[in-house]
């Protein structure tokens, strides 16, 4: 009677197995025929690609479908924005516009922002804008000639906070903090706060467009300049203001952090896409 039909005619082989042993054959033929001293080729082809990857993709953000997510990368979204606040302070001030960034603003409770900076000869705009709508949300204007220090350095928490964040960042002070109240300084969605503090965003090594207008110290560069211009053309009492450039810790004074932990965690504070909820 055949056996074909029947369990003994199989044998049963553990693919992980066999791939193990024509690995270890491959190593084995090489180093026989090669010279002893060279490493066996398979094994340096087989590592390559996860070398390569791991040079090319240091950092999540480098990934083209992460990068992907935040709608201000999408083309023409930057353009848009640029253009929409050009033309505003062509018709309300008529200001030359000395430079445009793309920045991560912290606020007093630690909570990251999405926003787009312009300085122009007299102004330091800040505007909130909806990447998704295109259109601006919220801006704010400081004249630069009340602007009093300007503080560079890495941040800073108390000891006993919870939520921490690592990195350096740039902190605008336009009044002394002392003025600020203590209603402003607990609340989390005060306006009143006399400073601003900025780091570098998320999506600065996606592309070289990015990296420019993401930069820090590009915008810092700029920045510093203009306010001493601007303090030069506005007096005080007949003398002229100074302007403070500081190199220290910056301070947040955040202890439990909840907020600000769920939040960045999941960056409600950017343009995101945040996936289709369905079925």
């Amino acid at each position: 009677m055949s056996t074909t039909g029947s369990s003994e005619g199989f044998q049963l082989v553990s693919l992980k197995q066999e791939e193990d042993d024509q690995s270890s054959e491959t190593d084995q033929l090489s180093t026989e025929e090669g010279d002893p001293s060279e490493d066996p080729a398979p094994t340096q082809m087989s590592r390559q690609p996860s070398v390569t990857e791991s040079m090319l993709y240091p950092n999540p953000y480098h990934q083209p479908y992460i990068s992907r997510k935040y709608f201000v990368t999408r083309p023409g979204a930057i353009e848009t924005a640029v253009n929409d606040l050009k033309g505003h302070i062509a018709k309300t001030s008529g200001e030359t516009i000395q430079g445009f960034w793309l920045l991560t603003e912290i606020d007093h409770w630690n909570n990251e922002k999405e926003r787009i900076l312009l300085i122009t000869d007299k102004t330091l705009l800040i505007c909130k804008y909806d990447f998704i709508m295109l259109s601006c949300v919220q801006l704010q204007r400081i004249s630069l000639s009340t602007v009093s220090c300007v503080c560079l350095g890495k941040f800073a928490f108390p000891g006993m906070s919870l939520d921490k964040r690592q990195g350096e960042g740039l902190r605008i002070f336009w009044g002394s903090p002392g003025q600020q109240s203590l209603l402003s300084r607990w609340n989390p969605w005060s306006t009143e706060v006399p400073y601003a503090t900025f780091t570098e965003h998320p999506v600065k090594y996606t592309t070289e467009k990015f990296l420019e207008i993401c930069k820090l110290s590009g915008f810092t560069s700029k920045l510093v300049p203009a306010i001493q211009n601007a303090h030069k053309n506005t007096t005080e009492s007949g003398r002229e203001k100074g302007l403070m450039v500081l190199t220290e810790p910056i301070l947040i004074e955040t202890y439990m952090g909840l907020m600000s932990f769920i939040g960045n965690r999941n960056k409600l504070g950017y343009s995101l896409a945040r996936g289709s909820i369905g079925f």
